[in-house]
C-alpha cells in the first residue's frame, strides 16, 4: 500500500508552493487511501495521513505562513483564517486518534476531516500561495522548500528500510506531539541556515 506514492521528502519540486500542491495532491490519495483500506491495515494508512498531514502543516506554519503575514497585502488576516481552519482539523484529528480506528465514527470522523482539510487546502491555493508566488522572489520559494524538504528528511511519512526504528522514536504519539517533533526539526534546519 502506498508504494505508488511520491515519498515527500524526495520530491523534487524546488518552488515551495509547487512542492506543497504536490503535498496537497497526496493528502486528498491519503484520504483515499485510508477510506479504501481494509480493516486490518486502516490503522498503518491513517499513522501516515497523520505524520504527512503533521509534517505538511507544521511547514506551513513554521516556514510559509511567517512570509505571508510579510509579504502579502492583508497578510496577517490571510494566515490568521488559515490557522483557525488548521485548529479545527487538529481537534478532530485527536479525537480521532484518541477513539482509534475501531471507533463507529471512525469513517464518519474521517469524511469530515478530509472536508475540513481539503477546504483548507482550497483555500491556501485561492489566497495565500499565488500571492505568495506572485510576491516573492524564486530565491526565496526555493529556500523556503528547502526548510520544508529538510523537515521531510528527518521526518518521513513513508519510514524507509533500516530507518523503522528511528523514524518511530520521532513520529510516536499524539498528533500534536508529533507536530511538536516536527516543528523542532523545521527550527533547526532553518536556524542552522541563519
Amino acid at each position: 500500500m502506498g508504494d505508488h506514492q511520491p515519498v515527500p521528502e524526495l520530491m523534487t519540486e524546488n518552488d515551495v508552493v509547487d512542492l506543497l500542491l504536490r503535498q496537497h495532491s497526496m493528502i486528498r490519495e491519503m484520504f483515499d487511501e485510508v477510506e479504501r483500506a481494509p480493516a486490518g491495515r486502516r490503522a498503518e494508512a491513517f499513522r501516515s495521513l497523520v505524520r504527512l498531514l503533521a509534517v505538511h502543516e507544521t511547514a506551513e506554519e513554521e516556514i510559509v505562513h511567517p512570509y505571508a503575514r510579510l509579504k502579502l497585502a492583508g497578510g496577517d488576516a490571510v494566515v490568521d483564517d488559515r490557522l483557525k481552519e488548521e485548529n479545527e482539523a487538529k481537534r478532530l484529528l485527536m479525537r480521532m486518534e484518541e477513539a482509534g480506528v475501531e471507533d463507529p465514527r471512525f469513517l464518519t470522523d474521517l469524511a469530515s476531516l478530509r472536508g475540513a482539510v481539503l477546504a483548507h487546502a482550497e483555500n491556501e491555493e485561492r489566497h495565500e500561495f499565488a500571492a505568495l508566488r506572485a510576491r516573492t522572489s524564486e530565491a526565496e520559494r526555493r529556500a523556503m522548500a528547502a526548510g520544508v524538504k529538510a523537515a521531510q528528511a528527518m521526518a518521513p511519512t513513508h519510514p524507509h528500510a533500516g530507518v523503522e526504528s528511528a523514524t518511530k522514536n520521532l513520529l510516536l504519539g499524539t498528533p500534536l506531539a508529533v507536530m511538536d517533533r516536527v516543528r523542532d526539526v523545521i527550527r533547526d534546519a532553518m536556524g542552522g541556515k541563519g
